[in-house]
């Protein structure tokens, strides 16, 4: 099994590299400090297996799993709390909370070997993961996109509106609009809600953003953007956007 270390801890990677000295069936065949160098050194050395830090400069460990199309599978080592640990834990993906033990990384490492399903597993869950934490993170300030193989970081105050497109969102800026891989449900979580409001089942519209909302059809309201986007507005959305709005 091929291995990769991406941490921007030189200490974090030694202590890894010496843990694996007991595992012969494992092959170390690189390192890295930093989320830009890890996906370009995974794309050319295919590992099985990465141990990957969570919080890294230029990309984080989570926007580095958006940007895989095939995902090897992931070992995360992170300081994440102890409630985050509960979701790691339900998503089936494994994870190691600095600073771990030779036993514990023992615990980890015989589980993946002796389980032939483990990698089907855990890159079955990943999306699940990213799910299930984004509520216990900061809010985003900052979108990790890919155009082809141009690598694009937005800031989220340049986002007009989020819309669900089946398993994709579009993310719509004044600058353009970009395809992402991601749910409508990790957007409403993990957005700052002061700013961003879920108005319907497919769209989320950041507020200062908008231009003016007016009754339409029964009870339900459509919202015009400063773009002059037009996009529907339903009830329990319209109750949101109140709330936020203060009115």
């Amino acid at each position: 099994m091929r291995a990769l270390l991406i941490d921007d801890e030189t200490l974090a990677r030694e202590l890894i590299r010496s843990f694996l000295k007991g595992f012969p069936q494992i092959e170390i065949v690189g390192e890295c400090s930093d989320g830009f160098q890890g996906l370009k050194m995974i794309q050319e050395a295919q590992p099985d297996l990465v141990f990957l830090d969570v919080q890294m400069p230029k990309l984080t460990g989570f926007e580095m799993l958006e940007l895989m199309e095939s995902p090897p599978m992931i070992v995360f080592t992170t300081a994440f709390n102890e409630y985050a640990i509960k979701a790691f834990e339900m998503s089936a993906v494994d994870y190691l909370l600095k600073p771990f033990s030779r036993e514990r990384f023992k615990l980890t490492m015989d589980k993946i070997v002796e389980n032939s399903q483990a990698k089907e597993l855990a890159v079955r869950n990943l999306q699940n993961l990213q799910t299930e934490t984004s509520h216990l993170q900061d809010p985003l300030n900052r979108i990790v996109v890919k155009t082809g193989t141009k690598i694009q970081v937005l800031p989220v105050s340049e986002v007009i509106c989020v819309e669900a497109q089946d398993d994709y969102v579009m993310l719509y800026t004044e600058n353009g609009k970009y395809l992402k891989e991601q749910t409508m449900k990790y957007f409403e979580n993990a957005l700052d809600r002061k700013l961003f409001v879920r108005i319907h089942r497919s769209y989320i519209v950041n507020v200062e953003h908008m231009g003016q909302i007016e009754h339409y059809e029964k009870e339900s309201h459509r919202l015009t953007l400063k773009n002059k986007m037009v996009l529907p507005v339903s009830r329990s959305g319209y109750v949101e956007l109140k709330k936020v709005l203060g009115i």
